[in-house]
C-alpha cells in the first residue's frame, strides 16, 4: 500500500495554483470535493519561483497550497521542481545548458533542458530537494515525493565527454579493453589517450536516424547518458530519504520512451509511476502491453498511473477528444493491469503557453457543468466505493514476453540488414496475439527470474547479455518452454558478432544453425507453410521484414518458407532440450499466424484463459488475500456479449450479481469479484 493514510486507489494529478489568482483555489477545492479528487501533485516546475537567486529560497507560497489542499482533505504529491532550471542559473553558469545532437549550445529555454552532468545542475537539484524534505518532513499532506518529471534527453557537451570517459574507465578498467569492445582497429580508430574519445554526436560517428559508424560507441554513449540522469535522480532521491525515510520516492517514467534503460531506473524507485498518453488510434493491446511493461520493472509491484488526460491532448498532430466513457475505461485499464493511482495531467487547464489547449478536470470555463468534469465526478464515486479491495492486489502470469532497452538500442543502431525493423513492434505482435486470446502476459527484463513462468518469449533477441543463455537453457531443461525469433543471438553486450554461426550462443538449446539472413522491402513477402497440420496451425501464412535461412540441426522443422531461392529451408523449428522446448520462428509472421501458433502452443501447457475472447474485449486480473478481481472492459463502440461460463460474481461498480452470458454496454467496465 501506497499510504495508509489514504487507503483507497488514489485519484488527482497535477495541479498549478500558483498560475491563478488565490480566490480560484478556493472554487477548486470545492469542486474537487465534487470529483472525488483526494491527491494533487504540485511543485513540478515551481523551481524558479521558490529559489530566485542562489542564496534565496521562498517556500511561504507553497506552504500555503500543501495546507489549503490539506484542509480541505486533499494529500500532497510533492515535487522537487527541478524539472526545469531557472534563468538566472542558465546566466549565471552556462554549464547546466546542454549541447544538442548538432553540437549547439542551447540557450535558456523549455524543460528537460539540464545537462546531466553539470556540476551547477547537481549541486542546486540536490539542495532544493533536500530543503523542502526537511521542511515537508513531518507535513501530514505529504504522501509521496515526486523527483523532477519524465526525465529523457541526451547531452554531448564537454562535461558529458568527461564524464563519458570516467564512465567507460569504470566499466571497462583499460583503454586496451575499450578498444577491444569497440572494435577500434576497424577504420583505423584505435585510442591511445582517454581524451582523445568524444561524445558520438553529428560532429562524430553519428547522424540522423540511430545511424552510426561504431554501434559499440553510440550503445556505450547511451548506457552513460541513462546513467547519468539517473545519477542525478538518486541524488535528490537520497537527499529526500535523509530527512524522510518513511515516504515514498518516484518519479514519472515514459512507457517504452527509448532514451532510458527503465529496468536500471525502476531499481531505485520505490514505486514505479508512468505517463499513460495514447492516441485515438493507438491500439487498445499496445497500451495494455506498456501498463504490464510498467508493472514488471519491479517484479509485479503496483505502480502508479501519475499522468493521463481527461479527455484532450495538446502535443500529438492530431488532438481528438476522449469520447463519452473512454476516460474512464482507459483508466480501469490501467488499474486491471496494476495501477493503485489514477491520476490526471492536469486538474484545472493553464490559462497561457505550451499547455493550455491540455485538457484537465477543470475546464477553462471554470465550473463543473462540463461533460469532462461529470465523467471524472463520476470515476471518482466509483473509486470512493472500491475502497482499499484493489490496494496491492496482485497480477498473475505464467507466460512472460522479455523487454530490454538495451537489446532495443543494438538492433535499431545495427548498420544492417534492414531499417524496416524496430524492436517494439515485434514484442507488441506477440502480446498482441496473447491479449486477443486474453492470456495474461507479464513483461519482464533480462534479470527476472524465468522459473516462475510457464512459456516465455523473447522477440529479437539480438543481444545476449553474459550468463543469459545459461538461464534460458535452464529454463528449458526444467520443462519450460522458450519462445525466440529471427535476428537472436547475433551480438554480445558490446555488439561484437559471436562467431561460429547465428544465432550463437542459443545455437545448443534451438538446435539450428542459421547461415544467411534476407532483407525484404516492405511490399515484399514469402510464406510460412505447414509441413502438416499441428494444433491450430495449417497450411500457409505470410511473414516478412527479415527471412533466417536456417539449417536444423536436431530441432524438427514445422514449416518451411514457400518461395524465393530458399523456398523448402525451415522457418519454423522446435528443439526438445531436457524436459522443455526452444522454438525459433524465423521470419517476422502475420496476425494469423500469431494467434494460432501462440494458441497452440499455450493450449499445450494448458494455459486457458477465465473467459473466452470476444473482439474488443479486454480482460486483466488481479488476485488478493484469496479473492479474484476479473477486470471485463468493452473497448467497442456498441454493446457486447460474453460468456462468464462458470464464474459468479459481483461486479464491485455496480454491486450487481452476474453470471451466464450477460450483455455489456459499449464502453462498459465490469470488476467482478469472485
Amino acid at each position: 500500500m501506497l499510504s495508509d493514510k489514504l487507503p483507497k486507489i488514489w485519484y488527482g494529478g497535477d495541479y498549478n495554483p500558483e498560475q491563478w489568482d488565490k480566490p480560484v483555489m478556493d472554487e477548486d477545492m470545492r469542486m474537487f470535493q465534487l470529483a472525488g479528487i483526494d491527491v494533487a501533485t504540485i511543485n513540478v516546475f515551481s523551481w524558479a519561483l521558490s529559489q530566485p537567486d542562489e542564496d534565496t529560497y521562498h517556500f511561504e507560497w507553497l506552504d500555503e497550497i500543501i495546507n489549503k489542499l490539506y484542509d480541505n482533505n486533499t494529500y500532497v504529491c510533492l515535487a522537487t521542481s527541478t524539472g526545469a532550471h531557472p534563468a538566472w542559473m542558465a546566466k549565471k553558469y552556462p554549464d547546466v545548458l546542454r549541447v544538442d545532437f548538432e553540437g549547439r549550445k542551447r540557450k535558456f529555454g523549455g524543460r528537460h533542458n539540464s545537462c546531466p552532468s553539470s556540476p551547477t545542475y547537481r549541486k542546486y537539484s540536490t539542495l532544493i530537494a533536500d530543503k523542502l524534505a526537511e521542511r515537508y518532513k513531518d507535513h501530514p499532506a505529504v504522501l509521496i515525493w515526486h523527483v523532477s518529471n519524465e526525465y529523457g534527453g541526451y547531452c554531448y557537451c564537454d562535461n558529458c565527454a568527461e564524464g563519458f570517459r570516467q564512465w567507460l574507465q569504470a566499466r571497462y578498467g583499460s583503454l586496451e579493453q575499450v578498444n577491444r569492445v569497440w572494435n577500434t582497429r576497424f577504420w583505423g580508430h584505435t585510442f591511445y589517450e582517454w581524451d582523445e574519445i568524444v561524445p558520438p554526436n553529428a560532429l562524430s560517428e553519428e547522424w540522423a536516424g540511430d545511424r552510426t559508424n561504431f554501434q559499440g560507441i553510440s550503445l556505450d554513449y547511451r548506457r552513460f547518458q541513462s546513467d547519468s540522469l539517473l545519477e542525478c535522480y538518486r541524488l535528490e532521491y537520497d537527499a529526500l530519504k535523509k530527512h524522510t525515510p518513511h515516504l515514498p520516492v518516484t518519479t514519472n517514467l515514459m512507457g517504452t520512451y527509448k532514451e532510458l534503460d527503465y529496468f536500471q531506473w525502476a531499481k531505485y524507485m520505490d514505486v514505479v509511476s508512468w505517463d499513460n498518453y495514447p492516441s485515438l488510434d493507438t491500439p487498445y493491446s499496445y497500451t495494455a502491453m506498456v501498463h504490464d511493461l510498467m508493472r514488471g520493472l519491479k517484479d509485479g509491484q503496483p505502480f502508479m498511473l501519475m499522468e493521463q488526460t481527461p479527455s484532450q491532448q495538446n502535443w500529438q498532430p492530431y488532438n481528438s477528444l476522449k469520447r463519452p466513457g473512454v476516460m474512464k475505461l482507459w483508466s480501469y485499464q490501467a488499474v486491471a493491469r496494476g495501477a493503485d493511482t489514477v491520476m490526471f495531467f492536469q486538474l484545472r487547464r493553464s490559462v497561457g503557453a505550451c499547455e493550455k489547449y491540455h485538457g484537465a478536470v477543470i475546464e477553462h470555463v471554470g465550473h463543473e457543468h462540463t461533460r469532462v468534469f461529470r465523467e471524472c465526478a463520476e470515476l471518482g464515486g466509483e473509486l470512493q466505493r472500491l475502497g482499499d479491495s484493489l490496494l496491492d492486489a496482485r497480477v498473475h502470469s505464467r507466460v512472460a514476453i522479455v523487454y530490454d532497452w538495451e537489446n532495443r538500442w543494438a538492433v535499431e543502431l545495427s548498420s544492417g540488414p534492414t531499417v524496416g525493423l524496430k524492436y517494439v513492434d515485434e514484442v507488441h505482435k506477440y502480446y498482441d496475439a496473447l491479449y486477443k486470446m486474453n492470456i495474461q502476459t507479464d513483461m519482464i527484463g533480462v534479470d527476472a527470474d524465468l522459473s516462475k513462468y510457464d512459456i516465455v518469449i523473447a522477440p529479437v533477441l539480438y543481444m545476449i547479455k553474459p550468463g543469459y543463455v545459461k538461464r534460458i537453457e535452464e529454463f528449458v531443461n526444467a520443462g519450460g518452454t522458450f519462445i525466440t525469433t529471427f535476428f537472436s543471438g547475433i551480438v554480445n553486450e558490446s555488439d561484437i558478432v559471436t562467431l561460429g554461426g547465428y544465432p550463437g550462443e542459443l545455437r545448443n538449446v534451438l538446435g539450428i544453425w542459421a547461415e544467411e539472413i534476407d532483407a525484404l522491402f516492405p511490399d515484399q513477402t514469402n510464406q510460412i507453410v505447414m509441413n502438416e497440420s499441428w494444433g491450430a496451425l495449417e497450411g500457409s501464412y505470410t511473414c516478412g521484414t527479415l527471412c533466417d535461412l536456417i539449417h536444423a540441426e536436431g530441432a524438427e522443422v514445422k514449416a518451411v518458407y514457400g518461395s524465393d531461392f530458399y523456398k523448402g529451408m525451415p522457418v519454423l523449428t522446435v528443439n526438445s532440450f531436457g524436459q522443455g522446448q526452444a522454438w525459433y520462428v524465423a521470419s517476422s509472421p502475420d496476425a494469423a499466424f500469431m494467434q494460432s501458433f501462440l494458441g497452440t502452443v499455450c493450449k499445450e501447457k494448458q494455459i486457458t484463459a477465465p473467459i473466452a475472447p470476444v473482439p474488443g474485449v479486454e480482460i486483466s486480473q488481479r488476485e488478493k488475500d484469496g479473492s479474484r478481481y476479473l477486470f471485463v472492459m468493452n473497448h467497442n463502440s456498441c454493446e457486447a456479449q460474453i460468456e462468464l461460463g462458470e464464474i459468479l460474481a459481483v461486479d464491485q461498480i455496480s454491486s450487481r450479481e452476474l453470471s451466464g452470458i450477460i450483455e455489456m454496454k459499449a464502453k462498459e467496465v465490469l470488476v467482478l469479484a469472485y
